[in-house]
């Protein structure tokens, strides 16, 4: 293993480089960005688009980030940080990272195209996307990775309608689908995972992703105190997944060898609590059907 590689949190700094912040008590978010500062470090230039990271982090005048940080406009994220990493190899600077912070909206919706194309140039830029399943920033509106069932203020629920009527857009599968160097999946609830993940993806000469699982307790609906253990129990019921995709393979980094059950996570969340036994076997037949492919066809 890498002399250089982050596998718990005793191996963390003590230094803070996200700080300070006005984000929700609990916000799964700011752990995230938190998390991956740590490993990254002082020389890190970090983008986000329009999000709540950073409306919470760019409070003129304070910044929440003590490294160099920059609001992107909002569909050009990874185009931005392929541009600071042009500046950064322009100028012959040496062991810095460039990384970006994206919502699941800024990144499966809006801000696609920009990452689709850093991907296919291999720009030496790490591109986080943290999910929180809707565009928290703007007031819980449907994303394209809000899942089958959520009630967001665009996927009202009621007589007619589940709530969303989609299930979670597969963007972790659309990255590898690029050819990328390196792509994982991770959760908050199992940071030690996502520590090892970001110092993978700080070893990259060419493009990463990680997609990580960052519960919001105010659009799901539960209390702060509880988010690493809602984010935890998405991996444990397997509805989210801890996966890698490097050298065009796919690996599962943790198999349960049973799942908890769904209804219980689900009813912990207020975006849920709404749903019958009819919608949670939907929503039950589709992790088995995902799960049995992935069995089949990926590493474990």
């Amino acid at each position: 293993m890498d002399k250089n590689m982050v596998t718990n949190a005793r191996e963390l700094t003590n230094t803070e480089f996200f700080y300070g912040h006005k984000a929700c008590a609990g916000c799964g978010g700011s752990l995230a960005v938190r998390l991956a500062l740590k490993v990254l470090g002082q020389n890190s230039f970090v983008s986000l688009p329009p999000n709540c990271m950073s409306a919470v982090g760019f409070l003129f005048p304070q910044i929440s980030f003590v490294t160099n940080a920059i609001i992107a406009p909002f569909a050009a994220n990874a185009a931005v940080l392929s541009g600071i990493e042009a500046g950064a190899k322009a100028l012959g600077l040496k062991d810095h990272h460039v990384v970006g912070f994206a919502g699941d909206g800024g990144t499966a919706d809006i801000g696609i195209q920009a990452l689709s194309g850093a991907i296919d140039r291999g720009d030496r830029i790490i591109y986080i996307c943290y999910d929180n399943e809707a565009y928290m920033n703007t007031g819980i509106q449907q994303s394209g990775l809000t899942p089958y069932g959520a009630r967001t203020t665009t996927s009202p629920a009621g007589k007619n309608l589940p709530g969303s009527i989609k299930m979670k857009k597969n963007m972790f599968e659309i990255v590898a689908a690029h050819g990328i160097s390196y792509a994982a999946t991770a959760s908050i609830g199992y940071p030690e995972d996502y520590l090892k993940k970001v110092s993978k993806a700080a070893q990259c000469e060419s493009t990463s992703y990680i997609h990580v699982m960052a519960p919001c307790c105010t659009g799901w609906g539960f209390p702060g105190e509880r988010t690493i253990e809602i984010a935890k129990e998405a991996v444990d019921c397997g509805l989210w997944f801890l996966a890698e995709y490097e050298n065009e393979k796919f690996t599962l980094n943790r198999k349960p060898s049973s799942f908890s059950p769904v209804k219980e996570y689900l009813m912990k969340q207020g975006r849920f609590r709404h749903l019958g036994d009819d919608d949670i076997s939907i929503i039950e037949r589709h992790r088995d059907h995902k799960w049995e492919k992935m069995l089949k066809n990926w590493d474990s």
